[in-house]
This record gives structure tokens, sequence and C-alpha cells, in this order.
């Protein structure tokens, strides 16, 4: 009788989709809706430096015993060295392991609500498991409408005019790379401009970085968050090494913080060891092994970010061919070309995108967003076709 006051939850939308596109008997059905890199042949595969490192790892590993709270340390210091690189003094950082970017991203949620934290702006719309992963924590999340699906263009001013209402204190969510759902990033003026303007309000920044390397290619895309690290006192990253590294199921992670010095981080790595302890006890080690014996080879790094270069070139490769289409109907393909990384978001209606999977067999989520790499190249060409199938109908 103890569960009687529960009620059921709905079903996560995109697994959802998965279900519906496996069941789905059609020949030639297209699934743009689950998150994952794909090649032209509809693969996820494992990179051929995981694979070494893998290999490395078996011939070398002599222990499964606990790593404790924080994780791989060596990890840890090999990857924030290669992500914040000069941006902030080493002595101001601290770091640890965590389950992936989602593990980094609630433990930065329970740290602000410890620290006092009530709020966190967010431009809208932002990837679906931000607002609840705050919220859970006793973190309000508060919405910046800052996107025009229709031209696929972010709206600095109006993100901006949105960060004015915050109060002192309160934290600010920020995509680092490749924003996930819309795939629009703010130029290297508008990074600027919204640092300052946290510094200005004497705001707490989050960032996610989850897909650095599949926008404008490594090193480039990090500057942005490197931009606001180095703009404020205290920061927060949580990074995943899901996308970059093809490590979905490995739930590989970690979030670093940046203080005013030395003593302060000491005390904040305190309170995050703590909170780990009590959300998971020591994250998964695998994933965070490979990663660090990636980076701890020149060979085997050097390899690694060719390998994430191909991935890069693909995603930008068929984000040319979806703007070939230019304007069908309501859609404006040309402007997807303005998008980075995996993922754009139509200006499809819930309508029209329950045509598009019923007549066309082509599955998307209800909001418009598509994974770019869903695609192969000769889906490109159906997808154009269906779109002014949708047209001709006159499905809105």
């Amino acid at each position: 009788m103890h569960f009687t006051s529960l009620t059921r939850q709905p079903d996560d939308p995109l697994l959802k989709i998965i279900g519906q596109h496996a069941a789905d008997p059609r020949p030639g059905k297209i699934d743009l809706g689950v998150g994952v890199f794909r090649d032209e042949e509809g693969r996820t595969p494992v990179m051929t430096a995981v694979k070494a490192a893998e290999a490395r790892l078996l011939e070398t590993q002599a222990s499964k015993s606990y790593l404790g709270p924080e994780g791989d340390t060596g990890f840890v210091s090999a990857l924030g060295r290669l992500v914040i690189g000069d941006a902030v003094s080493w002595d101001r950082v601290v770091g640890l392991q965590t389950p992936g970017g989602t593990g980094a991203l609630r433990l930065s949620a329970e740290l602000l609500a410890r620290a006092g934290v009530a709020r966190i702006w967010m431009g809208s719309p932002s990837w679906a498991n931000h607002a609840p992963i705050f919220r859970q924590a006793g973190v309000e999340p508060h919405m910046i409408p800052c996107y025009d699906l229709t031209s696929q263009r972010f709206d600095l001013d109006g993100f901006l005019a949105g960060l004015d209402t915050a109060t002192s204190g309160d934290a600010v969510l920020l995509h680092g790379c490749c924003h996930n759902p819309i795939g629009i990033d703010p130029d290297a003026t508008g990074w600027t401009a919204i640092a300052d303007r946290i510094g200005q309000r004497a705001l707490l920044p989050v960032v996610d970085l989850a897909y650095q390397g599949l926008g404008d290619g490594f090193d480039t895309d990090a500057n942005g968050a490197r931009a606001i690290l180095a703009a404020v006192p205290d920061a927060l990253l949580a990074y995943s090494c899901d996308k970059n590294f093809g490590l979905y199921r490995e739930r590989t992670g970690a979030l670093f913080a940046t203080s005013a010095d030395a003593e302060t981080g000491g005390v904040v790595l305190s309170n995050l060891l703590a909170l780990a302890r009590a959300n998971w006890s020591m994250p998964p080690d695998h994933g965070a092994a490979i990663v660090r014996v990636i980076l701890e080879d020149d060979a085997l790094t050097a390899e690694w970010r060719d390998e994430l270069e191909t991935m890069r070139q693909r995603l930008e490769s068929l984000r040319a061919m979806l703007a070939e289409g230019g304007r069908i109907g309501t859609v404006d393909l040309g402007a997807v070309a303005h998008g980075k990384g995996m993922f754009a978001t139509l200006p499809l209606s819930p309508t029209q995108v329950e045509w598009l999977r019923d007549r066309h067999a082509i599955y998307m989520a209800g909001s418009g967003r598509i994974n770019i790499a869903g695609f192969n190249v000769a889906q490109v060409a159906r997808f154009h076709d269906a779109l002014r199938d949708m047209a001709v109908n006159g499905v809105a």
C-alpha cells in the first residue's frame, strides 16, 4: 500500500520514437530521433583509438578495485587541461569524474542548491533534460526565449536582455558548443558579450560542453567555454565524452569547478565529493580509463582527433546537402547551414511531424528536432521529397 499515492509518469518521447521506428516494417525508414552519431551505413562504430586503448587496458590493468568518489584522477587532469587550456590558472580548477555529462549536470545542480542558489537561467529551447535536472535538485529553471527556428538564428540581444532580469547570485546555463536541440551557437563576439554580461550581473555560469569537436573543430569548439571561465571567479563546466569519444554506454563525463583561489576550490571539491558519494558512491571506470589512455599517448590522441574530425566533416557535409533543398513550403532548409553539430530543430508542427512519420516513415522528435547524423546521402533527397509532398498536400 506504500506506493498507492504514486501516479504513472508519461513515457519519454524519444524512447517511444525508438520503439516505433524499430517496429516499422517499411524499407527505407529514417530515424532522426536518437541522438547518436551514425556513419553512412547507419552504424555507431567504436572508434579505432578506443579499441586500441581497450586492448592496452586488457593487457595492463591489474585491478578492478574502487578508485574513490573522485574517479580516475589521471583522466580528470588530462581532460581538464586539454579542454580548459590556459583560460584559467590550473591552481584555481578542481574536478572529478562523473557518470556521463548528465551526472556532471546533476552534481552541478546539487552543488548550486547547497550553495543557496535558487534560480538558473537558460536559453529556450534547451535540451529536454536540463530543466528537470535542476528542478529536481531544488534550483528553479527560468527560460529565456532566444532562438528563431525559421531563420535558425540565435538572438543575442534577447538573451542578454533576459540575463538583465537575473539577480546577482543566480546561475546561468550555457551550451558550450553545438547547441542541443537547435544547433546554433553564439559567434565569438556573442560569447564575449555573454561573458561580460555574466560578470557584470555577478551570475554563476554552468557550461554544458557535450559535443566538443563536432562543430568547428576540437580547439575552436572550446573557445566559448574558455571565454566564460576566464571572465568570472566562479564557474562550473559539465563535460561529456559520450559523443566525441563514442562512449555512449560507458557514461563517461567530468565536472570541473573554477574558484577565485585554491583554498576556495578545496572547499568546493570537498562538497562535490560528498555529494558524489551520496549519489553514486564511485563512478564507473572503464570509459574514463579509455580516455586517459588515449590522452596520455600522443599517437592515440592524434588517431582519435583524426577520427573525430572525420565525424565532424560528415555532419558538415550533410548539413550542406540538406541546405541545398532551400525553402520547401514553410521550411527554409537553407538556414540549416548556419548550424553546428548533430542537431537542428525545424519549424514543424506536431501534426507535420506525425504526417512525415505516417506517410514517409521519417521519425523525429515532436518538437521538430532532427539528428543530422541520422541521414545517409540518399536519404537527404528523400527528405526533401517528403517535405515537398507535405507542402503540396497542405499539411500544417
